[in-house]
């Protein structure tokens, strides 16, 4: 039986460490965050590209990378196996810095206010200054960090291995307050005015107060949850390794649906006009109907989708497991374009600049318009 960190290194999506999107920023004042945004909807406003134009360039980390890249002031943030936390120029492709952790950096990283702030398989979430790389303050926890933080009103939330969602202020990492999951977190925690949604390896998708911490309501799969929540003003919406979907009302915690998958759903979905989108271990890559889960297309890979869905430009980008990133039409599910790596992908696009960027777990940090 493989243990936990096996396993996730094995089935890892995009949120989990899977990880990984983010709010393109024109400025250190601005917010940028795993998903996109804190509903974690992974939809980006910035133009993408609906045909394949060519290669721009490649950056080669030196170990793997699960985590997937953040793009913000005008730089490309991506954790790496090999302890470090990259900074790359979003224009050349080349190394601007490097910050070192104590484990691997498998979560992304967020930021605001010219700070970044990434987790760490040293147990710690760090805020370090963008100019200089200095610490601004470090935040021990018990426990791996894989799970991706969020950053909301001057307030940052993040899980860790050690069974706790933690909030605490960006500024000076002061922590607010603690929740006990009662389970390790992988999932990333996602935000919806007073609500905090997060899953857990007990199979619970859990929502709490983010001012208070105190519970509102859990509900139970009969899985191990990986899958990073994406929500709306009525539902949560996950998958969970019992291969499904659901679809669960942000109020009650009642299940509005579910649509069952021939794979375990690793998968973090994304929200755009009226559909969610997720992947599936069985290849496939979904589309439904957010109120009443129909299936509006599907559409088939050649190996299993771990990796988090992205949409923009009309166009819903998602990798796979047999090396290809995928392009596909978000209304109708058809092939624009595909995109061959060296290795597989499990971890989420970022958009921005008419650019995709994309990471292969060999280390190989993509750009492509």
């Amino acid at each position: 039986m493989l243990d936990n960190h096996s396993f996730y290194n094995k089935l890892l999506v995009g949120g989990v460490t899977v990880l990984a999107l983010t709010l393109s920023a024109c400025g250190s004042g601005k917010t940028s965050m795993f998903r996109g945004d804190p509903s974690h909807s992974a939809v980006y406003g910035a133009s993408a590209p609906t045909r394949l134009n060519r290669l721009d360039w490649k950056y080669s980390a030196p170990d793997k990378t699960y985590s997937s890249p953040l793009v913000a002031n005008d730089t490309i943030y991506l954790g790496c196996n090999d302890k470090y936390l990259y900074a790359i120029d979003q224009a050349s492709g080349q190394m601007k810095w490097r910050f070192k952790t104590g484990g691997n950096v498998e979560a992304t990283a967020a930021t605001a206010n010219g700070i970044v702030y990434i987790g760490s398989w040293d147990k710690n979430l760090y805020a370090i200054k963008d100019e200089t790389q200095a610490v601004v303050w470090k935040f021990p926890t018990k426990g791996p960090i894989s799970s991706s933080p969020v950053i909301v009103d001057d307030m940052i939330y993040f899980a860790s291995e050690d069974g706790h969602l933690y909030a605490a202020n960006a500024e000076n990492g002061l922590r607010k307050w603690r929740f006990n999951a009662g389970a390790p977190i992988y999932s990333s925690p996602a935000v919806y005015g007073d609500y905090i949604f997060f899953g857990t390896l007990k199979g619970e998708m859990i929502a709490v107060n983010r001012n208070t911490g105190q519970e509102y309501w859990r509900f139970k799969t009969n899985g191990k949850i990986h899958s990073s929540p994406a929500v709306d003003g009525d539902n949560v919406y996950f998958g969970s390794d019992d291969k499904r979907v659901y679809a669960v009302n942000i109020h009650t915690g009642q299940q509005r649906w579910v649509k069952k998958t021939a794979g375990a759903v690793l998968s973090s979905p994304a929200l755009y006009n009226g559909n969610v989108y997720i992947g599936s271990k069985d290849g496939y890559i979904y589309a439904y109907d957010v109120e009443d889960g129909t299936r509006d297309w599907e559409y088939r890979t050649e190996s299993p989708v771990f990796s988090p869905v992205t949409v923009a430009s009309n166009t819903v980008y998602v990798g796979s497991t047999d090396e290809h990133l995928y392009a596909l039409d978000a209304g109708e599910g058809k092939l624009r374009w595909k995109y061959h790596v060296d290795g597989n992908i499990y971890s989420a696009a970022a958009v921005d600049g008419n650019h995709v960027y994309f990471n292969s777990v060999n280390g190989s940090l993509f750009a492509v318009k």
